[in-house]
């Protein structure tokens, strides 16, 4: 989750016999543990819960629930990624890009690995508890769940786990929708339906520049089984389209003004544009070039979405000292 996205069970059966692939210099510790938790993934999602936890608060943002709910998503998102690489370690072995990652590479161990997972995950919902609501902490739990039980193991039975990693992908805005107001409105659904269409496109692209890492993997991706691309480039370019009148809604229930709108369509567009140069020619170039334009999207949109939501916040101070 992808957010970006986004694993098989320690219990895998599938036929793989492999062994730590192993590297000729340890790195630092700092940088083992980054890599083990995907640091850079881990904080994307802290990026959208935060953009959630703002859009929920029109009347001021509670900045010590703000930190006690971003520190606690981060310790959740890292132990999700982490737990992800246990469970993945013989199949991340078998895969150019990810046999140097720390536990396949040997220099952390499974359990040493588990033990830290799992310790991160109680430490992130005991602070969403305490530090921001139930409800977040138990969003926060599930979105565990779901990342590490169920679409772990669906990724070398079926494409479709895909649709579950953008699920997970799409939680973190209610995260901290929860945690700043303790209910979810119709723009946190909309920015939520957001992030897992724009998952899935973005994924797609990846999963087709690395299809036959996957496969060495044995993971069942999309691109894997789509052996000329044109399925997997018409969903890239139907999501894509999704992406535009998502972006109308926000402005129709009033969680952002015209200006998300206006903005928020064009980078649909440019989504779908390239979505669709991708379906025309299918190859390692126009999918990243369909990759590197869903990482322009996101951070725009939600630059964009939070600079229109507090212009719409100022503006309405105004109007209320001006009423009185």
């Amino acid at each position: 989750m992808g957010i970006g996205i986004l694993t098989g069970s320690m219990e895998d059966t599938a036929p793989i016999n492999a062994t730590p692939a192993p590297s000729m210099e340890k790195p630092s510790i700092v940088s083992l543990y980054s890599d083990l938790s995907k640091l850079r993934l881990s904080m994307l999602v802290v990026v959208t819960t935060g953009a959630g936890f703002i859009l929920a608060s029109p009347l001021g943002i509670d900045w010590l629930v703000f930190l006690w709910t971003i520190i606690g998503t981060f310790c959740c998102a890292s132990a999700a990624a982490t737990l992800n690489q246990v469970f993945e370690k013989r199949r991340d072995t078998l895969m150019p890009r990810t046999k140097n990652r720390p536990i396949p590479a040997g220099h952390i161990s499974a359990v040493h690995g588990f033990v830290f997972g799992m310790l991160l995950a109680y430490i992130g919902v005991a602070i969403l508890s305490f530090g921001a609501t139930i409800m977040a902490a138990g969003i926060a739990l599930l979105t565990i769940f779901i990342y590490v039980l169920v679409y772990t193991p669906l990724k070398p039975i079926t494409s479709f786990n895909t649709l579950v990693g953008a699920i997970v992908g799409g939680l973190p805005p209610l995260i901290g929708a929860v945690a700043a107001s303790g209910t979810i409105g119709p723009g946190d659904w909309i920015l939520a339906g957001i992030l897992f269409i724009w998952q899935i496109p973005h994924f797609l692209a990846l999963a087709w520049m690395y299809k036959d890492d996957y496969a060495l993997g044995g993971f069942v991706m999309l691109p894997s089984v789509d052996e000329s691309g044109e399925l997997t480039a018409r969903v890239s370019v139907m999501t894509s389209m999704c992406l535009i009148p998502l972006a109308l809604m926000m402005t129709i229930v009033d969680a952002t003004g015209l200006l998300f709108a206006i903005i928020g369509a064009i980078l649909g567009v440019y989504m779908t544009m390239k979505s669709i140069t991708f379906w025309r020619t299918r190859n390692r170039n126009t999918a990243r070039s369909l990759f590197f334009a869903s990482i322009i999207y996101l951070p725009l949109l939600l630059a964009i979405m939070l600079l229109d939501r507090q212009t719409i916040h100022w503006i309405e101070i105004g109007l209320d000292h001006a009423g009185r």
